[in-house]
């Protein structure tokens, strides 16, 4: 099956001739996706507070002040800049996502990857600015919750980014895939002209 046809001469996420059209399209269903996933996250996050009583955390906010130079003060809550990173940083992060599915990598495989991308982002972020530690210093409970809250972003965030990147038909990693179904070495590439579905 190819992939649907829009108006205008246009295959859904490709320009007539083949070659990637997507990067607004990228962009701006990434940025869903990534609120998509924000959401999903912080409403988990909200109701595993809820049962374990467990504070909010003000490192999101830390990290952005020390990444713009806003003033620190101790012992204040910043929540505009708490929301701010939060949902600000899971947002941007969507992007990757809907690359990766308008390559062609989806599914929950592809969001796994992603989860990582997501944790590995906070973790850089949080250490290079001296916010944080690493993982392996933290109380396993703390880890657990941590992983189990990005994982749900991921996985929210994928299916949203594959299901928009899904309108326009299978990526080019899809293409080569389906030359030969199964796991097969030695499958040469799909004809440039044939990559994104033209």
């Amino acid at each position: 099956m190819g992939p649907r046809r829009c108006g205008h001469g246009r295959v859904s996420g490709t320009d007539t001739d083949g070659r990637p059209g997507l990067i607004k399209g990228v962009l701006r269903e990434g940025l869903i996706a990534g609120a998509a996933g924000s959401v999903v996250m912080t409403l988990g996050e909200k109701l595993e507070q809820a049962v374990t009583g467990r504070p909010d955390s003000y490192v999101p906010a830390r990290v952005l002040q020390r990444l713009t130079g806003l003033p620190e003060r101790p012992g204040k809550r910043p929540r505009a800049a708490n929301w701010a990173m939060h949902i600000g940083q899971a947002t941007l992060l969507g992007v990757l996502r809907s690359v990766m599915a308008h390559a062609g990598l989806r599914g929950p495989v592809a969001s796994a990857k992603f989860a990582v991308v997501r944790l590995t982002s906070d973790q850089i972020l949080e250490n290079a600015t001296g916010v944080g530690a690493p993982p392996s210093t933290w109380p396993r409970k703390e880890l657990v919750v941590d992983v189990l809250h990005k994982a749900v972003y991921a996985f929210a965030a994928g299916a949203v980014a594959d299901a928009l990147a899904a309108r326009g038909g299978p990526g080019p990693g899809q293409r080569h895939a389906a030359l030969r179904p199964g796991r097969h070495a030695g499958v040469g590439p799909v004809p440039r002209e044939d990559a994104y579905g033209g």
